[in-house]
């Protein structure tokens, strides 16, 4: 990381639109704006008031006009930053873009880093780290469920929850420090055991349902994962293809023309869905489609929702095996080419009640045509009721990083020792130091307590220059 002093600069928007923005931020920032804009009014920015706007022109060092630009003012601490700042519009030319940011460095700003811009807000105190980090989720959100998501813990909702939970434990953690002053007088309880055994069972319910929504929260980021298995040449590539809306795999009536894993995503109903074609299920003594039929198995099980795509009845047999092989799964047995299928409908209704299981959820046969598109709006909607995705608001607190749920994990793990401890009459020494390893993990989340540059580093190298 670079001093922190320094003035940065950067373009905030993308080149090549009608409006380009330079952000610059620093203790100088203002100052060095000053020094190569001339207002149209001729006043000094020096001397401008916070949250203004400024015409004029952007002057190279010989004094001609590189653009007409606005010039918006804002002052520590209250800007994004919590520094003195600038944000110059420029015209959306690559080119003048481009000999603004020079004239900057050439007095005296130096390009901005990745996520420089958010890291200075975290370390100024203007946000914590689970709000940062919201900023990279809410810039990179594809649908409305992960808007919200962004938005309700840049609003600080997923950070308030924690700062409720770890005000709780000091209370707790520091009636237990108070008796340890009075060890000489045994008799002394400070800490009411059975409220401090409510407290605690309390707070591991909170800690453990805001883990469980991990898996919600990664699913709408990481889009919910569906894998479509089945024969070979039962129309996969085809229903691939009509889902994602374009020809995005191989198409061919010879068996075994997919051989890997073809994944993409698309939305349906503003939810996010991973699609996965697979190599077709068959007996081959060809080794590469034999990997390709190896990974469809892998597939399967990192999915949530699994298509089994058929075009005629499967033996009994094949539907234990894929009821073996998709225990606690989303099921979705979809017959396809219903354009050519020439048996009742009806004669299938066997089928439904022989595979269903405890252990795999499996709804009744959908009849498709993936070449005509004909029923797959139906499939569609069967997806979605199939992913589960709660109605998401922006005061729901939803976990999206895997940072912050594995430190879920581990802060539950040291608050279960807490309650061992408790349950088995331990000293309240060893109960204290159990919360205060509790209390560590929840402050990584929100940075209160980290120290680590490394950590730091690896958060915001993720981001974009000018955020």
């Amino acid at each position: 990381m670079k001093n922190q002093e320094e003035c940065i600069c950067a373009l905030a928007t993308p080149a090549g639109g009608a409006i380009g923005i330079i952000r610059l931020s620093g203790s100088d920032a203002i100052t060095l704006t000053d020094k190569i804009f001339q207002s149209a009014n001729g006043e000094s920015l020096e001397e401008a008031k916070p949250y203004t706007l400024h015409y004029g022109e952007i002057k190279d060092k010989d004094g001609n006009t590189i653009d007409d630009v606005l010039v918006s003012v804002f002052r520590a601490p209250h800007s994004y930053t919590g520094e003195n700042s600038t944000e110059i519009s420029c015209h959306g030319s690559r080119y003048i873009l481009q000999q603004v940011l020079h004239r900057f460095t050439e007095v005296g700003c130096r390009q901005a880093e990745p996520g420089e811009y958010t890291r200075r807000a975290y370390l100024n105190g203007k946000m914590d780290l689970s709000q940062a980090e919201a900023v990279a989720d809410l810039i990179a959100s594809t649908n409305k469920a992960t808007h919200k998501m962004a938005l309700s813990q840049l609003k600080g909702h997923f950070s308030n929850e924690l700062s409720l939970l770890r005000e709780k434990l000091l209370k707790m953690t520091s009636l237990l420090e108070l008796e340890l002053d009075f060890s000489d007088h045994e008799e002394l309880e400070f800490a009411d055991r059975s409220e401090l055994l409510a407290l605690a069972e309390e707070i591991n319910h909170k800690i453990t349902t805001l883990a469980h929504s991990f898996e919600t929260g990664n699913a709408l980021k990481q889009g919910v994962a569906v894998a479509i298995v089945g024969k070979t040449n039962v129309g996969k590539s085809t229903l691939l293809n009509r889902l994602l809306h374009e020809e995005k795999a191989i198409v061919s009536d010879i068996h075994g023309t997919t051989r890997d894993v073809i994944e993409d995503t698309t939305l349906i109903d503003g939810i996010t869905f991973r699609f996965i074609d697979t190599a077709g299920i068959r007996k081959t003594d060809d080794v590469v489609e034999n990997i390709g039929i190896e990974r469809t198995f892998q597939k399967m099980e990192e999915a949530k929702i699994v298509i089994w795509l058929l075009d005629e009845q499967p033996s009994a047999s094949e539907i234990e095996e894929m009821k073996l092989k998709n225990q606690g799964k989303k099921l979705l047995v979809v017959f396809n080419k219903m354009d050519k299928l020439e048996n009742d409908k009806l004669a299938f209704d066997k089928f439904t009640h022989s595979c269903g299981s405890d252990s795999s959820e499996s709804e009744a046969p959908l009849f498709i045509s993936a070449r005509t598109g004909e029923n797959v709006s139906s499939l569609e909607q069967a997806l979605v009721k199939a992913a589960d995705i709660p109605e998401i608001t922006e005061n729901d607190v939803i976990i999206t990083s895997a940072r912050h749920y594995e430190a879920l994990l581990r802060a539950h793990d040291s608050l279960s020792r807490v309650l061992e401890s408790m349950e088995m009459g331990m000293s309240g020494d060893i109960i204290a130091e159990d919360l205060k390893m509790v209390l560590e993990e929840l402050g990584e989340i929100t940075g209160g307590q980290i120290s680590s540059q490394e950590t730091l580093n690896n958060i915001f190298k993720h981001f974009c220059i000018g955020k």
